[in-house]
């Protein structure tokens, strides 16, 4: 049963529509007008605080998200908004721990800090798992939320497609990264207009909220205290706050996306801040969504309308509930269409934007270098970046509509934005807190963590989720489907007696298992391999961490690879050196190179201090040989203790 999209709602749309490709058009006409990667990628490095909050939580809830998070109230109940406290948990963690390390490097991809770490194998993988993953998840983004809009509000499936494709697009690949982050600020507020609406309207109708919540508690909908401990229950304590922290620190800590964002404010200060803004204005966003599940199982509590028959999936319902409350009132129904809309087009553009970075910084720069080639100057790579903007627009749109076609697979591409985060999240940790770890054992952790991850989220068959009692007495008869008759006329079963007859049909365990755990074991897995593969190939002679270290003998380690306490503790244990080429050509003390014994006399410590500063410490003479690991070429260098925070070379 769908309902109209009238003239005023479509006036809604376009001028929402209208307004995101202006600010794409703006951004192009002024400042640098997107000439060079640092402006169109990064925004200069330049932009404030606030926006960049906004548009992390704006990526990071899609419109699959709002559809999906006020069902799960619907159908499964409240468990699940637990998860916002593991987003207070994990923030610090992201924002004290892995987001140093990152703006250190000031890399463009987060991809480059693997090959600095590991190597250039490394890099290419996990580059490769993100793009395959973003692709899909690009096009079912854009797909899910038009197929539920054309079935409740009577909006074109094609039209929705192509309009949302290709104005994100359009202002991303015009604006760059500032048009993404202005327009993510633009579009979360629509996303809250959206969601406000849904609540202030059911408690218009409801007389209040105080009846929205005890019809919700009557139902067994209420449910906050769940602590079991059965890694099968779907939603509890445990899986919410340990696997919510996963999944939070795998988006906001090492993915892509969310880091390019963090990158574009002034410094790293501002750049935590962000980090810690964007978190209550997506708790925010998530508890007003969870409730207004509960404001839609309030209207519907006596007639389910996918027993009814009049949608075919309950991911429809927060659209019928705005065509069945508001659909009268002009524009309302275009108001809800633009906040859902901006939900795609927040994370579309966001997807568009990495994509390009990842390409050009990732694939294209080290195929030139490895092939010979000379590097192209900044403003080519800003074309390539902006063309490639165009590109991956493109396939989203084919993707949206190749969707359509795949019937189960669709479920199955959402599930690898979470199979995939959980392993990419161990390789990040691995290299940033364990000295000893090598390429070889980080790649096969990656590569077992992976196949694990894959098997456990799409193996067959799987237990059908329990889900809450659903009532449809008092719908129509003649209304009723087949399946609501059998629901009508026989006792419902209770969520536990539910979960009891799945357990006795003996599906195999693995596929049991809640899929709030697939980030956590895939991080595991990752972890502890990559640390038992790495200690074993190092033994066996068969690989080693010499990336760490920038001199052959492994003495003076990369410090910013590493996070903060980490790095402070190697630090503590080997206290920094300043390599001090042993040659006379720039300061005369003598016609013959100084030796070790020379290097330790008073004439040759007073060279140094007047060359490299009077706050050096005394010259701790040690031959070494300094070399680029990549090389292989060294030099016979003296060493000079020095400051504790940085490296210098200097040439005697």
């Amino acid at each position: 049963m769908a309902g109209s999209f009238d003239v005023w709602d479509y006036v809604v749309l376009a001028v929402v529509l209208t307004i995101s490709a202006a600010i794409g058009v703006y951004y192009r006409l002024t400042g640098g007008q997107q000439k060079t990667t640092a402006e169109y990628l990064l925004a200069d490095r330049s932009m404030p605080v606030m926006p960049v909050a906004f548009s992390l939580m704006a990526s990071f809830m899609s419109a699959v998200t709002l559809l999906g998070v006020s069902m799960e109230n619907y159908q499964y109940g409240t468990q699940f908004v637990v998860i916002n406290l593991a987003y207070v948990l994990a923030t610090p963690a992201a924002a004290y721990l892995i987001l140093p390390v990152f703006y250190r490097l000031k890399t463009a991809s987060v991809y480059e800090y693997l090959e600095a770490r590991f190597g250039f194998a490394t890099r290419l993988y996990a580059s490769l798992a993100f793009s395959l993953q973003m692709i899909l998840y690009m096009g079912i983004v854009l797909y899910a939320p038009a197929l539920a809009l054309e079935a409740v509000t009577g909006l074109n499936l094609v039209f929705s497609i192509i309009a949302v494709g290709v104005v994100c697009t359009f202002y991303a690949t015009l604006g760059g990264m500032k048009a993404v982050l202005i327009t993510d600020v633009f579009q979360s507020i629509l996303m809250f207009a959206c969601i406000f609406a849904i609540i202030i309207c059911a408690g218009i109708k409801a007389g209040g909220l105080a009846p929205i919540w005890e019809t919700a508690r009557e139902g067994g909908r209420l449910e906050f205290f769940n602590f079991s401990v059965d890694p099968t229950t779907r939603h509890s304590w445990f899986t919410q706050i340990i696997g919510g922290a996963a999944t939070y620190l795998s988006i906001y800590g090492v993915n892509q996306t969310q880091v390019q964002r963090l990158l574009a404010v002034r410094s790293l200060r501002e750049s935590a801040k962000s980090l810690w803004w964007s978190m209550p204005i997506l708790i925010v966003l998530s508890i007003t969504t969870c409730f207004s599940g509960l404001c839609i199982y309030f209207y519907y509590e006596n007639c389910d309308p996918l027993l009814e028959g009049r949608i075919n999936s309950r991911d429809q319902l927060l659209p019928l509930f705005v065509v069945d409350t508001m659909g009268h009132l002009p524009g309302m129904a275009g108001l809800f269409v633009s906040g859902i809309f901006s939900g795609s087009l927040s994370t579309i553009s966001s997807a568009i934007s990495s994509l390009a970075a990842v390409t050009v910084e990732d694939y294209i720069k080290p195929t030139l270098a490895w092939r010979g080639h000379q590097q192209l100057n900044d403003a080519k790579y800003a074309y390539y970046s902006k063309l490639l903007s165009v590109i991956y627009g493109t396939v989203c749109i084919g993707l949206a509509f190749l969707a359509g076609t795949l019937g189960g697979v669709l479920q199955a591409s959402l599930s690898i934005f979470g199979i995939i985060g959980g392993p990419l999240l161990g390789l990040f940790t691995l290299g940033m807190y364990i000295k000893w770890a090598n390429q070889k054992g980080a790649l096969a952790g990656l590569t077992l963590s992976l196949a694990f991850s894959f098997w456990m989220g799409f193996g067959q068959p799987r237990p059908p989720i329990p889900t809450l009692p659903l009532n449809a007495e008092n719908c129509p008869a003649h209304q009723l489907t087949h399946v609501a008759e059998i629901f009508v006329s026989q006792p419902i079963l209770s969520n536990m007696e539910q979960k009891v007859a799945n357990q006795e049909t003996h599906y195999f365990y693995l596929y049991r298992i809640s899929y709030m755990w697939y980030s956590v074991l895939g991080f595991l897995i990752t972890f502890l391999m990559g640390c038992i593969c790495s200690w074993i190939f190092e033994r066996l002679h068969w690989d080693n961490n010499d990336r760490i270290y920038t001199d052959c003998s492994r003495t003076i380690i990369k410090y910013e690879l590493f996070v903060p306490p980490v790095a402070k503790r190697l630090r503590h244990h080997q206290m920094p050196m300043v390599v001090v080429t042993a040659t006379s050509s720039e300061i005369n003390i003598g016609s013959a190179t100084p030796s070790v014994g020379d290097a330790e006399s008073p004439q040759f410590q007073k060279t140094i201090k007047n060359t490299i500063g009077p706050e050096t410490v005394p010259v701790k003479a040690v031959k070494k040989d300094f070399c680029d690991p990549d090389s292989g070429k060294g030099s016979m260098d003296m060493i000079s203790e020095v400051g504790q925070d940085e490296i210098a070379h200097t040439h005697l």
